[in-house]
């Protein structure tokens, strides 16, 4: 039996959780997740009780939440075909490190921004979030921009979680429009390059709900019903 990522529409996060199942290339199946319905229903909080995506269940049906968790996980089935690494080196660390500063600072930054589409009727509030969520924004660009300097990747010599959990971010910079084109070359040039993926032409269709057509183990979809009995005790 398969694992089933549970994935939130619009624009989740969980984008590249699907990115880095698609490069893993192991078989597993998807299950969509409405942000503004089925999050909040008493089906979804048996699977994660905060309403949050992505959720993956396993195949023992054991349930992990939180990105990173997930992502960590997707490395390490994947160490052998070089989309992870061993617990304990240095290149472990290393991704793990860069995971984390996406994770946290990087998510971070749009917090202001989606926020801001919480206060209207608060013109006043809701300038000072977007205000203050361009300039968090353009702090965590800059770092990136450093990170990927002489670099094809953003945790080494090779593709890795990281690198499929950042292009599911980084759209919202245009989403929101607070990064202009071409204002930082290398991430510029890394998200392009990301963008003609397959993996992650697949995940944009997914999303869609357009056809879409996979390059990894992607085994269909399944519904929230069908995977309850499932859960583990």
């Amino acid at each position: 039996m398969e694992p089933v990522l549970l994935y939130g529409v619009p624009q989740g996060c969980s984008f590249g959780s699907i990115v880095a199942l698609e490069w893993l290339g192991q078989p597993y199946r998807l299950c969509r997740i409405r942000m503004t319905e089925d999050s909040r229903s008493d089906r979804y909080a048996k699977i994660n009780p905060h309403g949050k995506t992505p959720a993956l269940l396993l195949e023992d049906g054991r349930v992990l939440t939180e990105s990173a968790a997930i992502l960590q996980h997707i490395a390490a089935r994947g160490i052998e075909s070089g989309l992870g690494f061993a617990q304990g080196t240095r290149e472990f660390d290393f991704f793990n490190q860069r995971l984390a500063f996406l994770t946290t600072t990087f998510f971070a930054s749009f917090g202001p921004l989606w926020h801001a589409y919480m206060m209207e009727g608060n013109p006043r509030a809701q300038e000072v979030l977007r205000e203050t969520g361009r300039e968090w924004v353009a702090d965590a660009h800059l770092k990136l921009e450093s990170m990927l300097a002489g670099s094809d990747w953003l945790a080494g010599p090779r593709r890795t979680p990281a690198d499929a959990y950042f292009i599911g971010l980084a759209r919202w910079g245009t989403y929101h429009r607070v990064v202009e084109p071409g204002a930082y070359p290398r991430v510029q040039r890394f998200i392009d390059r990301l963008e003609a993926d397959p993996a992650v032409i697949f995940a944009h269709a997914i999303e869609d709900e357009r056809p879409a057509a996979s390059s990894g183990g992607f085994r269909g979809h399944v519904s929230l019903e069908e995977l309850l009995p499932r859960l583990a005790a």
